[in-house]
């Protein structure tokens, strides 16, 4: 309480990060900045304070939120449990239609900072190179070659990155039927009907 008894109106760390995303990815970063924040959320600059030293900090937060869930959750994906090729990019196409897995408009934000930062630009490097290795190690362990794997890996990441940077607009009814082709291109396999039928099912109750 201040002193006149009134409860400090700081809000939680969860609260102010989540107003800087909406910022962030609606307007880019050089729109991210403290007072603005707080009379959006209705709260004190100072409650600001409790949870982050500065705006830096707060910026640091969201790229480590960035770091965790969409380069963290592919890779995960990748290392997941499969007994096909056509089954691990199937586990890894999830990031792409789970928001809670990938976060497509965080990943575009980052990317578009990174443009004018070269200290995040390092960091956005090391999450692709972290992101290309998951998927070729995927690739090798169903007997890809080096080589294969490599150009294979590219191909999914500079196809996801084009999705991202290009912002397309599908109905989720046609980016799923597509997957099985995309699995076909990617792997130079054709995944099957069982396969297919179990990524289906547990991203019907996201559309």
């Amino acid at each position: 309480m201040d002193g006149s008894g009134t409860p400090r109106q700081r809000g939680s760390e969860h609260i102010w990060l989540n107003a800087a995303y909406e910022v962030l990815t609606q307007s880019g970063v050089e729109a991210v900045k403290v007072m603005p924040l707080a009379k959006q959320l209705g709260l004190t600059r100072t409650g600001f304070y409790w949870h982050f030293k500065d705006r830096d900090a707060l910026l640091e937060a969201m790229v480590a939120r960035w770091e965790d869930k969409n380069t963290g959750n592919l890779v995960a994906r990748c290392e997941a449990y499969a007994e096909t090729i056509c089954e691990a990019m199937f586990n890894l196409f999830d990031c792409w239609l789970d928001n809670s897995l990938f976060d497509a408009r965080l990943d575009l934000a980052i990317r578009n900072w990174a443009r004018n930062d070269a200290t995040l630009r390092v960091r956005l490097e090391e999450a692709d190179r972290r992101r290309a290795e998951a998927i070729a190690s995927m690739f090798r362990r169903f007997g890809y070659s080096e080589l294969q794997a490599e150009v294979r890996s590219m191909t999914v990441i500079y196809t996801q990155i084009g999705y991202i940077s290009m912002q397309v607009s599908e109905t989720w009814q046609k980016r799923i039927a597509r997957m099985p082709n995309y699995i076909e291109v990617f792997t130079g396999h054709c995944p099957s009907g069982s396969d297919i039928r179990r990524f289906e099912t547990r991203h019907s109750t996201l559309s």
